[in-house]
């Protein structure tokens, strides 16, 4: 066989560009570290190693996230802990305000400090982060959460929503809690009444307190089934209690129909989780006849109806305004009025349409009419209007269950009774039965922030033990891409070290092959 000078130079030049490239190949991978520098390397190892960033890029973000929620729950807490300890200010202020003794400058006093813990508390609650969030307002955080209306109420203007992030393939952790369901949820320990029948104008013998809830689980279970009850004196020491089908239960009741009206902090009657106060006055000469004096009074008690407020746009053009809301259709406003409030939008000075809060651009419309004179209807509440509304006019309208109370109407409520001069018998109780309520709501506003604060607890203890899980498969990947990827130095080199030999010994042979000729053997 005869082989061409060019052929031979073409296969030598071939081999050695071959065997310098794996030379050059194994001198970078013990440079790098790195055994795959591309993908033909090797094909299986190359995916694995690709799987593997894409985990490693997860944990990354994850160990984000969860320094992002604990940074945003420790703001929180360390917001509701001065929460808190402005309460239990105003709780030994309104322990203080019980005091029989006090003046009423004392107890204006005492209101004015209220007042003060009140605005601070405002102020905590409208709290941003450090890019300027609103940290209760939930999904919407550009939105102020509550905000005074013009009545001296609250309103709560964000939403329900708590923001997530993930913190593992499988675990996604909230950093945030909304201010409805820290501040709006508490139980109002305040949500009964009682209203006097007979005799038809008070005489000011009897006072029978609002009520105190001091069992949910009996007043829900209970209480509500029966209402309204009557409750009916006999004497000054006897009563009777009946449901609203006229069924004798006044064997429930803590007291089993007798008072003791020589208690000078007021009797107590209590039936299915609800606490009356009790007031009997019969003065010195009439003690004699205290039981023909009390007998006959009688009183209903039951649960608080639901109350409306509103409030007026500020950017309204013209300067109407809603002066009363009241329901006048239990029906439909059980079926229609939305839960979380309705918005009254005027297309002219007449029609109106109603929507549901939130309100947006898509909100279709529940209701709609006509303004009738001064009168407004829908969703079974009424409106008495003050004024022409102009086309473009908006009214915000909530609904007030008494099932929860916010801790800032809690607080204004007892403001504005203490600041109440005393000035009979039926204002003293008044100002007792709004104390009790306050320290009743206060400790439940209370216990609600510190389930809260539990919660919070929970959900950074959980951070802790994924942050150390995420650390382990961290540490097994890098160890996985370590195996599968880095260079075996020792294998490496003894690789290189042949190859350089390999390639030196190519050079040479060409040198010496390249010289031969057949002259040579002539």
């Amino acid at each position: 066989m005869r082989i061409s000078t060019s052929q031979y130079y073409a296969n030598s030049v071939s081999t050695y560009a071959k065997g310098f490239a794996d030379t050059a190949k194994t001198q970078e991978q013990i440079s790098s570290g790195e055994r795959i520098q591309t993908a033909a390397d090797d094909p299986v190892g190359a995916s694995k190693l690709l799987k593997l960033d894409q985990q490693k890029s997860l944990l990354t973000q994850y160990s984000n996230n969860m320094t992002s929620i604990t940074n945003s729950l420790n703001n929180e807490e360390s917001i509701l802990s001065s929460v808190n300890d402005s309460l239990q200010r105003a709780r030994e202020l309104t322990i203080e305000a019980g005091n029989g003794g006090l003046s009423d400058a004392d107890r204006q006093s005492i209101a004015s400090e209220l007042g003060e813990i009140e605005d601070t508390v405002y102020g905590l609650m409208n709290s941003k982060d450090s890019s300027g969030n609103y940290i209760f307002a939930g999904a919407k955080s550009d939105v102020q959460p509550y905000v005074r209306n013009s009545d001296g109420s609250y309103t709560y203007q964000g939403d329900q929503t708590q923001l997530s992030l993930q913190v593992s393939d499988t675990l996604s952790l909230a950093s945030n809690d909304t201010g409805y369901s820290i501040f709006d949820s508490a139980a109002n320990v305040s949500r009964t009444q009682s209203t006097l029948i007979s005799p038809a104008t008070d005489d000011g013998r009897v006072y029978v307190s609002s009520g105190e809830m001091t069992s949910s689980t009996s007043y829900n279970k209970s209480f509500t089934a029966g209402e309204p009850y009557t409750l009916t004196f006999t004497s000054s020491t006897q009563y009777t209690l009946t449901d609203k089908d006229g069924n004798d239960v006044t064997a429930q009741s803590a007291g089993n129909g007798t008072i003791d009206t020589s208690d000078d902090d007021s009797s107590s009657i209590s039936l299915y989780g609800v606490a009356f106060n009790v007031d009997v006055s019969v003065s010195d000469d009439e003690s004699s006849d205290a039981d023909a004096l009390v007998a006959g009074h009688s009183f209903t008690l039951s649960s608080k109806p639901d109350s409306i407020s509103t409030s007026r746009t500020a950017s309204n053009t013209s300067t109407a305004q809603i002066t009363s809301a009241s329901i006048s259709d239990s029906t439909a406003y059980t079926s229609t009025f939305p839960s979380t409030g309705a918005l009254i939008t005027f297309t002219s000075a007449t029609e109106y349409q109603v929507y549901a809060q939130p309100y947006s651009s898509t909100s279709k419309a529940i209701a709609s009419g006509t303004l009738s004179g001064s009168t407004l209807t829908a969703a079974g509440v009424t409106f008495d209007i003050s004024g022409s509304p102009e086309a473009g006019d908006q009214f915000s309208v909530s609904s007030n269950t008494n099932n929860s109370q916010n801790i800032l109407q809690t607080l204004a409520d007892l403001r504005t009774a203490l600041n109440t001069p005393v000035t009979d018998t039926e204002t003293s109780v008044n100002v007792k039965n709004a104390v009790a309520s306050a320290i009743g709501n206060i400790d439940s506003s209370m216990q609600q922030i510190d389930t809260t604060r539990g919660s919070i607890g929970a959900r950074e203890n959980a951070i802790d033990v994924q942050s150390s899980e995420n650390s382990s498969l961290s540490l097994a990947n890098d160890a996985t891409q370590s195996a599968i990827g880095d260079t075996d130095l020792a294998s490496a080199t003894a690789q290189l070290t042949l190859q350089q030999t390999m390639l030196e010994a190519s050079q040479l042979a060409f040198a010496k092959i390249s010289q031969l000729s057949l002259f040579d053997k002539i």
